[in-house]
């Protein structure tokens, strides 16, 4: 019950002082051009990196990204750019 008030107030004040959703909300930014690169702010670390896969722990899930030839050309404490072809970009839930 507490977090799904929490979670109103925060869409509330978001709205109401009109800041980006990813910043009041804690959520991930992604950026992505085409299938060549794919640039990811807001992730709680990595979970695991193949040439075929990424994974990152968000807040609330975790991202999966899957493809061939990946490369991380940036890692930063909350930030990624990997580059590669991208197949699949796919949010898993929590739950």
């Amino acid at each position: 019950m507490a977090k799904k008030w929490r979670q109103q107030l925060t869409r509330w004040i978001t709205n109401t002082i009109e800041l980006p959703p990813d910043v009041m909300m804690d959520l991930p930014r992604i950026t992505m051009v085409g299938q060549i690169h794919i640039y990811i702010e807001n992730h709680r670390g990595l979970l695991t990196f193949t040439d075929t896969e990424l994974r990152l722990l968000l807040k609330q899930g975790q991202l999966l990204i899957k493809g061939e030839a990946f490369v991380i050309k940036t890692i930063l404490p909350e930030e990624i750019l990997l580059e590669g072809k991208i197949d699949q970009v796919l949010y898993l839930d929590a739950t």
